[in-house]
């Protein structure tokens, strides 16, 4: 009996020598199982696995340091009135110092008793912020000031790691730290201004462009220009430096997929606001890829008035670039579409809003291409506002705003030609 069973055991081991790769296989199968097995039943007993195979080998990825630890939520806060590029900015450089970016938009009555009367109300601020492609959470009606009991709220409700500002000092009326609380917890971080724009910057140039006599209304509610064109651009002069890297930060950095519905659609994008987004918002839906022309400074005064464009054409760039809903910019868009840009973009679909600044000086239709290989679409503007009713804004309530940034651009004068330092390109 014994010799049987011996010659049965060497009977196998020569079937094997013979055919080794079987023997491989049942020892990895047998292994398999036992890990199996093993890990079943050790887990019962000890409550830890007493045998597991690599990761690798079973399919399976390790978690990478980043899933492996909570993500950071970060908080900034502000009023966010005549958003700029410099706004979108501040909210990139916030995200970057965390993974999630949770924004305070301060309500309407805090605005007026710590700054003067706000530009855009509540709701259009909100609809800015939110279109922004860094922010992840908006919290309406938040304080001015960060309060200790507000910070604690940020902390436990909206788990919130660390509160975030400009280097900009921001101050109460009494000379307190805005963010005094949030230093003393260790839970405060800073992060650059962005050069060359301000809301006083902004406000101070619609004063300057506007206020000219020679400047009146048509029917239509556009401005024209009756007489001789005046100087008013050298007002206006931009401390704004662009860079290819800034717009790199901003840009998605990809094009479109092979079958990818492509909707383009152009425009001044002057002074960005709520109507911009909310149009982008409908374009980008029409499609898979949203391309958006931006008219160059000579196109828009040409066809505005040599009054407009408030902003420039890289400034306007920045700020449709920061939207959400924008994949990618002409910057220096043709005023009238050719079936060469058709072709070269490989565009779908041409839209239009239904509000929009009209032109007195167009005299032909800049879309009867579009129009013509049956690709144009109107789109129902879900606002009313424009560039003009926002300018309109600020110059029928002008001796509010000017006595509002008479302080502010004395500070910024001071900043400029005094106390401005090397700035940090990020």
């Amino acid at each position: 009996m014994d010799y049987e069973k011996k010659n049965w055991i060497w009977d196998g081991l020569s079937y094997y020598c013979y055919y080794p790769h079987l023997l491989f296989g049942g020892i990895m199968v047998t292994a398999a199982l036992l890990a199996c097995f093993s890990t079943t039943y050790f887990i019962g007993i000890t409550g830890a696995p007493f045998f597991s195979l690599p990761s690798s080998l079973i399919g399976g990825k390790k978690p990478s340091k980043r899933q492996q630890r909570r993500r950071v939520r970060v908080y900034m806060d502000g009023c966010f009135d005549l958003m700029h590029y410099g706004h979108a900015n501040a909210l990139r450089q916030a995200k970057a110092l965390g993974d999630e970016l949770v924004v305070g938009v301060v309500n309407d009555d805090v605005i007026l008793a710590h700054k003067g009367p706000p530009v855009l109300n509540m709701e259009e601020r909100l609809t800015l912020v939110t279109g922004l492609k860094w922010v992840d959470e908006v919290i309406p009606e938040a304080p001015y000031a960060i309060t200790e009991q507000f910070m604690n709220r940020l902390f436990d409700e909206y788990k919130i790691d660390y509160i975030i500002h400009g280097d900009d000092p921001c101050l109460l009326p009494d000379g307190t730290d805005v963010y005094a609380a949030a230093k003393k917890a260790g839970r405060y971080k800073e992060i650059k201004r962005t050069e060359g724009i301000s809301s006083t910057d902004v406000v101070e140039r619609i004063l300057s462009s506007l206020k000219d006599p020679k400047v009146c209304e048509d029917h239509n509610g556009n401005d024209v220009r009756h007489q001789e064109e005046s100087n008013s651009k050298g007002s206006r002069l931009s401390h704004f430096l662009p860079t290819s890297r800034r717009i790199i930060q901003f840009s998605n950095g990809k094009g479109p997929g092979p079958n990818d519905r492509i909707v383009y659609i152009d425009g001044a994008f002057d002074l960005f606001h709520a109507g911009h987004v909310e149009i982008l918002k409908r374009a980008r839906e029409v499609g898979d890829f949203l391309l958006v022309g931006i008219y160059s400074d000579e196109t828009v005064s040409e066809h505005r008035g040599s009054h407009y464009p408030i902003m420039n054409l890289l400034e306007r760039s920045l700020s449709v670039l920061a939207c959400r809903y924008v994949d990618e910019v002409i910057i220096g868009a043709p005023w009238k579409i050719t079936k060469d840009l058709i072709t070269t973009f490989n565009i779908s679909q041409v839209v239009h809003g239904t509000v929009a600044e009209n032109s007195p000086r167009c005299e032909s239709d800049p879309y009867e291409v579009p129009k013509t290989m049956g690709i144009f679409h109107l789109l129902e503007s879900p606002k009313d506002i424009t560039t003009t009713s926002v300018a309109q804004r600020i110059m029928a309530n002008h001796e509010a705003f000017m006595k509002r940034n008479a302080k502010k651009t004395q500070s910024e004068k001071r900043y400029y030609e005094v106390e401005k330092k090397y700035v940090c390109g990020d």
